[in-house]
């Protein structure tokens, strides 16, 4: 009998074995697939959806951080930076993997969202300046178009069209939106050496395009009007050739704005506006999606330029912008940012 127990004994610790060894296995195996599993997760904040190109940016995005395997959670803040910052904070709360931000271009305290970036980093989360760069906040990475050579496309149809010489309405953006006073330093740049003169210089709070109509009929109350208007960005550049078309000067005036807007397309086509700077969203979205997933992954993103932002020098990925006139609006635009049919709509409805 006693025989038989030393025979058994082994049998059964090593039956224990067996089995402590296979649960083991399944967990760390159970491991494996959650880790392997688990999604990235992107949380995109931006400004708000008034303008038209921003919800291109948001779709572009999107679908291309899906094809990488990625979620992507969709905020906006209305204009508001201190619902961009709670949003901000939200996101680190849930411990996405990355936030990208298009921040809120206004005149609150700035500082709220360099510290909102400071407790991200804190928390291992690294950030994305998308478009439009925080000053002092030391992000992960900027990804931008050149906006200095904005400006410098815009100056040079001026000067081309009008002869380097006449009187410039200028119509910008906030000057706590970044690109703001990149793209009128590209603009002086080309002026500097011509006797195109800028008479007046408004901007716009917030982007809000309402402001071109109202500085341009202010303007017209006690100046002749203008050779030419150097609108902010298309919308801005909309507006004040409404203005301008309530005293029948709508095409007698070079008015320039930028981002290709539907609308804009329409007007260069017609002849009320001269050209806008298109900035291919599709490609500035597609690569920032892949270098947040890079970032998202714990990789270095290896830049070759680097932007001053302030108090740092931060990684800066810089895409190039495209003049588009009449002249060239098939070959740049038709049928790969809008359709023949809609950028021709009015001219062919006549």
């Amino acid at each position: 009998m006693t025989g038989k127990i030393y025979h058994i004994v082994p049998l059964c610790l090593l039956c224990i074995c067996f089995i402590t060894g296979c649960t083991k296995h399944t967990e760390v195996q159970s491991q494996r697939e959650e880790t392997e599993d688990k999604k990235i997760e992107i949380g995109i904040i931006f400004d708000s959806f008034v303008l038209e190109r921003w919800q291109r940016d948001r779709d572009v995005f999107v679908a291309a951080a899906q094809e990488l395997g990625a979620e992507v959670n969709v905020q906006h803040a209305n204009g508001d930076l201190e619902e961009q910052v709670a949003q901000m904070d939200y996101f680190i709360e849930k411990k996405v993997d990355v936030i990208v931000v298009v921040m809120v271009a206004n005149k609150e305290d700035p500082d709220s969202l360099v510290q909102a970036v400071g407790r991200a980093q804190k928390a291992g989360i690294p950030v994305v300046a998308y478009d439009r760069l925080i000053l002092n906040a030391d992000v992960d990475l900027y990804i931008s178009f050149d906006n200095q050579q904005v400006g410098r496309l815009m100056a040079e149809h001026m000067k081309e069209h009008l002869g380097g010489e006449g009187e410039i309405l200028q119509i910008c953006g906030p000057m706590e939106d970044y690109n703001v006073p990149q793209v009128m330093k590209g603009f002086d740049e080309v002026l500097a050496d011509t006797d195109l003169e800028i008479t007046m210089t408004e901007h716009a709070e917030g982007w809000l395009g309402e402001t071109g109509f109202f500085t341009t009929s202010s303007y017209l109350l006690t100046h002749t009007a203008p050779d030419g208007i150097m609108g902010g960005n298309d919308n801005i550049a909309g507006h004040a050739i409404r203005a301008l078309s309530e005293r029948r000067l709508a095409g007698d005036v070079c008015v320039v704005g930028q981002d290709a807007d539907l609308d804009a397309c329409q007007r260069i086509v017609e002849g009320t506006q001269c050209m806008t700077v298109y900035k291919p969203v599709e490609k500035l979205a597609k690569r920032a999606a892949e270098l947040s997933v890079i970032l998202a992954k714990g990789e270095e993103v290896l830049e070759k330029e680097s932007i001053y932002d302030g108090s740092y020098e931060v990684p800066y990925e810089r895409l190039e912008p495209i003049a588009v006139t009449k002249e060239n609006m098939d070959e740049e635009i038709t049928g790969k940012y809008h359709e023949e049919s809609d950028i021709y709509l009015n001219i062919r409805n006549k």
